[in-house]
């Protein structure tokens, strides 16, 4: 949630700031602001409303100065205004200030500062971090001395850049929300997530937890500090393997479809694991005693697809559990417990907040990742990287395959059936490029064309096909705004069949392994009205729409999810709403 860049060096930074702003709108925002540091000072432009929106009522580009911050609210303390949206400014109007998360203590700051004198004029936490900062610096303090000071004493989780009119420095830290440094010639950048600014440079260094960090504009320095006791630490420079063109839409009119159609090439570079890395992880999920896998959302899906995989072909019960929810499971951890986090960011917060559960007890972790350098790749004890690159889309579509692509291979080498299951994995190619053909596509915007106006529609499959029902489902309803739901076929008649009425759509999933099963389910649907969408690799009677996904046995989650996500994407379009960007939804959600 929120985006965030910081930019100092040569060239015009509020053209910087929108340009990445842009590149972050994915992470979700209500609000748009700029702040520039130029010949008269420090100069604010903000407002609510889209990127685009706010540019063309406030031209950030026609800003002048070399130094500057730019950020995209999501509410959280405070309404959606134009006052409450970032950057905000101390009293003396000589500090600003973005910030991403929620200061847990900022009610007792914000009390000490009105008896100090100091007034108020937004409704979020934010405001309470310029002023503090101006307090310090009443003290006598510099301004990088005061913004320490200011941070050590701030509770919760955030991310936050400050800038002061007479410096020509930037100062970030940051505790649970993400935040990296760009390296460039003559200039350097912070920011929320590497897409702000892939295309200056590749050159980074990830900034952990509890990192104070200096971005000095006059002599193109970076220095990284510890907030707790204020010492110098190195941080290392990694170059970044993603390319510009892959944060780009192309030809495609949203990143969503284009995302779909790399599914090919994402599922490929998902498979080339390091043997060795693969083998350790599976080792040691072969000693444990007792394992998890812990994450969220679509992720969530991806593991409880595992789940059955591993006791199918690994004859091994492994637990799911949500992020949210894994504190509850604190008493059965031990130092022989292995935990496996997967998720696209890294930076989910329930999902780092499970791993700290796991780190009190001893307990050996691994993470399963699409970001290197996150913090949960970080703070994990083993790391499997999925190698989608940069997902732009809200909607997890290339990075949940790669997910399923990635555990599908660890429970084959689990078995120790390595290369049977990359042969096997290897095999869906072609089939996943034919799902995400041209021909597929406009196949599937037929049905969509027939579903649009529905107000619900229900999502059912058995054994391997439930896990996938659901993650169906979270696409439609996360994108199109239709109430969608997943089900075990087997729990249809336990409730929910009481909510079919006639016309009521009904995707089925199946398989050759479970066929019989669940047309039943879908013939008792159809029979009290219901209208069948059969997802299989041959037709049946009880179809009145059949979309063909040829047979690929235990694999069939990984092709059969592929036509619903199209389906998504078209009835987002056919319904007017944006499926990169779904209201209320962030790519990572890093507030609690």
């Amino acid at each position: 949630m929120c985006g965030i860049i910081g930019y100092t060096g040569y060239r015009q930074a509020s053209i910087i700031a929108l340009e990445a702003l842009k590149r972050l709108e994915y992470r979700g925002y209500d609000s748009v602001g700029v702040a520039v540091s130029g010949p008269n000072g420090i100069e604010i432009r903000k407002d609510t409303g889209h990127v685009d929106e706010v540019n063309a009522k406030h031209d950030f580009s026609s800003m002048q100065g070399t130094q500057g911050i730019g950020h995209t609210r999501w509410a959280t303390h405070g309404g959606v205004t134009q006052t409450n949206a970032h950057p905000h400014v101390s009293n003396n109007e000589k500090i600003v200030v973005i910030h991403n998360g929620i200061v847990e203590n900022y009610q007792e700051l914000k009390q000490m500062l009105q008896a100090e004198g100091f007034t108020f004029h937004t409704e979020t936490d934010t405001e309470t971090i310029p002023n503090l900062i101006e307090h310090e610096m009443r003290k006598g303090k510099t301004f990088t001395e005061a913004t320490l000071n200011t941070v050590q004493q701030l509770h919760g989780y955030y991310a936050i850049l400050a800038m002061h009119e007479d410096e020509k420095k930037i100062i970030g830290s940051r505790n649970g929300s993400p935040l990296v440094v760009g390296l460039g010639e003559g200039e350097n950048f912070i920011a929320s997530d590497i897409p702000a600014f892939l295309e200056h440079t590749k050159q980074v260094q990830y900034i952990h937890d509890h990192d104070f960090v200096v971005l000095d504009g006059e002599n193109n320095k970076v220095h990284f500090y510890r907030v707790e006791t204020g010492e110098t630490v190195e941080r290392p420079v990694h170059r970044v393997d993603w390319d510009v063109e892959q944060a780009q839409k192309g030809n495609f009119d949203h990143f969503m479809m284009k995302e779909i159609t790399e599914q090919v090439d994402t599922v490929k570079a998902a498979i080339n694991q390091d043997p060795e890395t693969l083998n350790a992880v599976a080792e040691h999920i072969r000693k444990a005693k007792g394992v998890f896998l812990v994450a969220c959302g679509s992720s969530y899906h991806a593991c409880l697809t595992a789940s059955y995989l591993f006791s199918k072909i690994a004859r091994m019960h492994v637990n799911v559990v949500l992020g949210s929810e894994f504190s509850n499971y604190e008493h059965f951890l031990t130092p022989e417990t292995l935990v496996i986090f997967v998720s696209q960011s890294g930076e989910t917060i329930d999902v780092l907040d499970a791993l700290k559960t796991a780190q009190r007890k001893n307990t050996h972790t691994v993470s399963i990742v699409n970001v290197v350098g996150s913090s949960l790749y970080r703070d994990s004890d083993h790391q499997l990287l999925l190698n989608a690159g940069p997902e732009i889309c809200v909607l997890s579509t290339k990075t949940y395959t790669a997910q399923l692509t990635v555990l599908s291979l660890l429970v084959y080498t689990v078995a120790g059936m390595y290369e049977e299951g990359k042969k096997q994995l290897e095999r869906l190619w072609n089939l996943i490029y034919n799902q995400t053909s041209a021909n597929t596509r406009n196949y599937i915007r037929t049905l969509a064309m027939r579903l649009q106006y529905h107000e619900h529609i229900f999502l059912i499959g058995r054994g391997l096909q439930y896990p996938t029902a659901l993650e169906a489902a979270l696409k439609i309803k996360e994108v199109s705004y239709i109430h969608a739901e997943g089900f075990s076929g087997g729990e249809l008649k336990h409730g929910t069949i009481a909510l079919i009425e006639e016309d009521t759509p009904c995707i089925v999933f199946s398989s050759a392994e479970n066929e019989h099963e669940i047309i039943s389910n879908a013939m008792e649907i159809k029979a009290r009205g219901g209208y069948i969408i059969g997802v299989n690799h041959s037709n049946n009677d009880a179809f009145d729409f059949f979309i063909k996904v040829p047979d690929a046995a235990d694999l069939n989650p990984v092709t059969q999810i592929i036509p619903t996500q199209i389906l998504a994407y078209q009835l987002a379009v056919l319904r007017g709403t944006d499926p990169d960007k779904p209201r209320n939804l962030a790519k990572s959600v890093t507030v609690k």
